[in-house]
């Protein structure tokens, strides 16, 4: 019992760590869902169980032997919110433009793009775990998705937060995902493995 409850806190643990960075943009999500109605909060909440639950599928696979992920290659991830960020900035002054993200997997996506680094710590976690503690380090992650989208909508909802994005959202919402896709570009390696292949 006291191992079980030893791994729910080390899993966690794990979590906050490689995923506070998610609480911005799932604050964001959110304060967009309430100004524009897209993606709707329960797309925000099933994109990022999607995402999430396929970062720790592939990080589980891979710990198992059945796929091998070049580390320096999942920085390429990173491409995805510079995308989305540049296109609605493209599209800034227009009243149609589309939302940065939409729909459950375009929420999923980003997830995904933005946890491409947590592969790297899930997996060393998952070859140490038996069965049952891998169980239980999901039924962890389930619950704290669910708490950190709670938090998100609640960020979401604050006054002060709300008017921010609301004055200055045109040009916020994007340039933080093109910061966040050049952060994981910048500190996945992907950048100096891609210019000693030029070389």
């Amino acid at each position: 019992m006291l191992d079980l409850i030893g791994t729910a806190a080390a899993a966690a643990v794990v979590f906050a760590a490689t995923d506070i960075d998610d609480i911005v943009i799932l604050t964001l999500l959110f304060v967009t869902a309430r100004a524009t109605g897209r993606p709707s909060a329960w797309q925000i909440v099933a994109g990022q169980y999607l995402g999430i639950g396929g970062l720790v599928l592939v990080s589980a696979v891979v710990a198992a032997g059945l796929l091998v992920v070049p580390d320096e290659w999942t920085g390429l991830l990173g491409l995805l919110p510079i995308a989305l960020g540049v296109r609605a900035l493209l599209h800034r002054d227009d009243e149609d433009a589309p939302p940065v993200v939409a729909g459950t997997l375009g929420v999923a996506g980003v997830t995904v793009a933005n946890g491409a680094d947590n592969v790297a710590v899930y997996v060393p976690v998952f070859r140490t775990l038996g069965a049952a503690d891998t169980a239980v380090l999901v039924l962890v992650f389930v619950v704290l998705v669910a708490l950190w989208c709670a938090a998100g909508a609640w960020l979401g909802s604050h006054p002060r937060v709300t008017r921010l994005v609301e004055r200055a959202g045109r040009w916020l919402v994007p340039a933080v995902f093109v910061a966040i896709g050049v952060v994981i570009l910048a500190t996945s390696g992907v950048v100096g493995h891609l210019l000693d292949l030029a070389r």
